[in-house]
């Protein structure tokens, strides 16, 4: 029997710290939750990782997780981490420089705020005088004092490289510098010793410790061990000693003098004689190995790579450093059932559920899934999940898996891209060999040796209000299928800026909105193109990759340009890494929920969820809402012949939308779909239509959508 794996974070074991609201407009969900840094400060490690800082209390054992999204650190990947004399913590990231951490403030440090050479800091280390070193990618050796900067790079000093990797400071405060070989800067000279001009075995060094005799360790890639005293160099490597693997990535020396590093996968202690090696036969070690390792004031060895892990000399424990019980980071597909559950699809790691706060995967290895790779998912009325995979369909009821593959049906040998289903339940399929049908026993497949369809690679698929079939292809242009008839929209016979689709969403009001490779968004009402492109309008970058639609009207965009585009109808906004919560400027997808939360596929970093005025994830917390938070709304005059004033007053700033319908429920007028502040506000109705005409005498419903919230008023129309 197979068993699926159920992974739940709760809130006692992982406090989300939200330093800006109480309910953050952006969350994000990873896999790897690999360690780049470690260090103590009194009962606390600080931690950083490749998606934001964690602060883990060694007591209660329990982690408080800073990022982007919820704090003032300007990127989640964090490199290094150096505490200084004042208890402030200094952050080096991969793309957003430096950030000193004070309390609960936060000082940003970048190459157009101050003296830094470059964004991209690789370690941290601070002097006697706390003075703080800081290495760069890029740039070179930063010296900052709090008020000035020194920059020393290959140009002006005696550096070798502009990429430094690793400082070291002795007691004399001689900084020990790992740049293209190993480097002693006293402040005032430079003395660099490389496998030229020493017998350093080679110049590619990863790690530098030093001892209470001022001899210095040093770790080098496929180089072993190396220890230096001044004079002599003394190596330490597969061929004349008991370590397992010349490639040392990190060394650190306990209060018994005993080296501590890791060798490949192994960690190694070596007492000045003896060798004893850690691995996945006799430890908790991860398969992956070692990154980090860090020994706390009580002679723990804390360890880290994918995880964090603590050895105290008998014991191991580890702890999970995850931020969710994702299986990949790679999202290729996301559905969403009538509870709000999530369906995520990934690129290796199979299916995973998500309800809100429980994890459950679904792989080869504990259920009848096929294969891990997941390209696209939709669900039926009757809660059915149909997934597309390279080799066929798969339907999962919740309990039993059917396949069908070229061995027991109809189904052709392709990659199935994207799934759509209509009102008739068919299943609609988009592959490189034509688009298919499924009626749940009968397979047709229409390609151009059969059908009027332009082209047999489609890309994009939508259904719309009256169940014509919309499909975009890679060369073809735009496509209606009706069931009967095939229309074909391209640049020889209409305004369609480009015959490559990439994507298609379809509103409210039955407009399609349809992304292009490289010509920007068009949008057909039917009878009119409108193109927005870089050209003549905001849009960011013309090739647009997907659409969708939020419960208010508004078009959310992914550009190949790696950002999140939201258009309201009037104004564009721009979302990246750099000035939102997105760890990942590669968009895959985008699925609103019923909350209006953006559920945000990345290529790389997972799940990212964004709702302006913060996320919901399950029903309990939207009824735990305050009254205060509801619309005030009114309208006068009422009964009226020409025009009526829709007064209403926001307890935020937000995105609202106002619509207007017949006593029938049928809508009349897309009144108002936009951003506005906090406040008070009117909105205006003519009386007319979206078309033009005069509404008839009789009773409408004004109906305002707000951040969940849907607030109705009735007026009549009497002229």
């Amino acid at each position: 029997m197979k068993y699926v794996y159920l992974t739940a974070f709760l809130a006692f074991i992982f406090i989300i710290s939200n330093l800006n609201s109480q309910n953050p407009e952006w969350v994000n969900y990873n896999y790897k939750h690999y360690i780049h840094s470690l260090v103590e400060e009194g009962n606390y490690i600080w931690i950083g990782m490749e998606y934001g800082l964690l602060k883990f209390d060694k007591t209660t054992e329990t982690f408080e997780y800073y990022n982007h999204a919820n704090s003032g650190l300007p990127d989640n990947y964090v490199k290094s981490i150096a505490i200084d004399k004042l208890g402030n913590k200094w952050i080096g990231t991969e793309y957003g420089g430096l950030a000193k951490f004070e309390n609960s403030n936060w000082t940003l440090y970048n190459t157009t705020n101050s003296g830094l050479p470059d964004n991209s800091i690789n370690t941290i280390s601070i002097d006697s005088n706390n003075i703080k070193w800081i290495g760069t990618e890029y740039g070179g050796l930063a010296k900052f004092d709090e008020i000035n900067w020194t920059v020393y790079n290959s140009k002006n000093s005696g550096l070798s490289c502009q990429g430094v990797h690793t400082i070291a400071i002795d007691v004399n405060d001689n900084k020990w510098l790992a740049c293209d070989g190993l480097t002693k800067f006293d402040g005032t000279d430079w003395i660099r010793y490389t496998s030229d001009n020493s017998d350093l075995p080679n110049n590619s060094i990863w790690s530098i410790a030093i001892d209470s005799n001022g001899n210095k360790w040093i770790g080098a890639w496929d180089g072993g061990l190396i220890k230096f005293d001044g004079s002599i160099w003394t190596i330490y490597d597969t061929a004349n000693s008991d370590i397992p693997d010349n490639r040392i990535y990190n060394i650190t020396i306990d209060k018994d003098g005993n080296k501590w590093m890791g060798s490949g996968i192994n960690l190694v202690k070596f007492d000045n004689n003896n060798w004893v090696i850690f691995d996945t036969s006799n430890s908790k070690l991860l398969k992956f190995g070692i990154g980090k390792i860090m020994i706390d004031n009580d002679n723990n060895k804390w360890m880290g790579y994918d995880g964090l892990i603590k050895f105290d000399g008998t014991n191991w424990n580890r702890f999970d450093t995850r931020t969710s019980g994702l299986s990949c980071d790679s999202i290729l597909a996301l559905a969403i059932d009538k509870d709000n559950y999530k369906w995520i699809g990934t690129m290796g790691g199979g299916l995973t559920k998500f309800d809100g706060a429980n994890w459950i995967q679904y792989t080869s290895d504990n259920s009848d899934l096929p294969d891990n790779r997941i390209w696209s998912i939709a669900i039926d009325k009757n809660e059915n999940k149909w997934i597309g995979t390279r080799g066929g369909l798969l339907k999962f009821d919740g309990t039993n898996w059917t396949f069908y593959d070229p061995s027991n049906s109809d189904i052709p040998p392709q990659l199935i891209e994207s799934i759509a289903i209509d009102k008739n339940e068919n299943k609609w399929m988009c592959t490189m060999a034509g688009l298919i049908k499924f009626d749940g026993t009968n397979w047709t497949i229409y390609d151009t040796s059969n059908s009027d369809i332009p082209s047999n690679y489609i890309r994009a698929i939508s259904i719309d209000k009256q169940d014509n079939i919309w499909i975009g292809t890679s060369d073809k242009g735009l496509a209606k299928f009706d069931g009967t008839y095939w229309t074909v929209y391209d640049i020889s016979n209409s305004d369609i800026p480009s015959d490559e689709i990439q994507s298609i969403a379809i509103d409210s009001l039955g407009f399609k909105w349809i992304g292009t490779q490289y010509d920007g968004l068009a949008k057909y009402d039917g009878t009119n193109w409108t193109i927005f492109d870089t050209s003549n309008s905001d849009i960011p970058d013309n090739k647009i990759t997907f659409i969708t639609i939020d419960n208010y009207g508004n078009k959310w965009i992914a550009t190949y340009l790696n950002e999140l585009v939201k258009y309201d109808g009037t104004n564009w906004s721009v979302y990246n890494k750099i000035n939102s919560g997105l760890q990942d400027n590669f968009i895959s997808l985008i699925v609103v929920d019923k909350y209006n939360n953006k559920w945000i596929g990345t290529v790389e970093h997972g799940l990212a969820v964004f709702r302006e005025g913060g996320v919901i994830l399950n029903a309990e917390y939207e009824l735990q809402q305050p009254l205060k938070e509801k619309i005030i709304t009114q309208n006068f005059p009422n009964p009226f012949q020409y025009t009526t004033n829709i007064e209403y007053t926001m307890p935020k700033a937000g995105c609202v939308t106002i619509r207007i319908y017949d006593a029938q429920g049928q809508l009349v007028r897309d009144l108002f779909s936009g951003s506005i502040d906090a406040g008070e506000h009117t909105a205006t109705w003519d009386g007319r239509t979206d078309t033009g005409s005069e509404a008839p005498n009789g009773v409408y419903m004004y109906r305002i959508q707000f951040e969940g919230q849907t607030i109705s008023g009735k007026m009549v129309v009497v002229k």
